[in-house]
């Protein structure tokens, strides 16, 4: 009787396992980049900081409500702003600031986006 439990009981485990929903970030890189692309001209130097782009700044920090949507959008920021041609970092950690919002870890090469809450 014993070991029929102890199997019923490693059995619903598995099962937990299997069946438990897996925590995936509602946030993909394409609403990221839609999101900030109007804030392109002023991280490159090449125009002022428009209300459109605080609008998407905003935007996104509201549509970012857990832990694994602030990650997925901090990678995202890190791998578009790499990629970005001229980009100035004094201008791109000042966007946030600028619009108003909080995100809570700086707009860095060296923020490490696992440790973002």
């Amino acid at each position: 009787m014993a070991r029929s439990g102890a199997a019923l009981v490693l059995v619903l485990a598995l099962l937990l396992l299997v069946t438990a929903p897996s925590v995936t970030p509602a946030i993909t890189c394409g609403q990221v980049s839609s999101a900030l692309s109007s804030c392109i001209s002023y991280a490159t130097g090449k125009g002022m900081l428009t209300a459109a782009c605080c609008n998407g700044v905003k935007s996104l920090n509201g549509a970012a409500k857990s832990s694994a949507d602030r990650k997925a959008a901090c990678s995202c920021i890190k791998s578009t702003v790499s990629r970005l041609s001229g980009a100035q970092a004094g201008a791109i950690a000042g966007i946030p600031g600028k619009c108003g919002v909080s995100i809570g870890y700086p707009i860095s090469a060296s923020t490490d986006c696992s440790k973002v809450t």
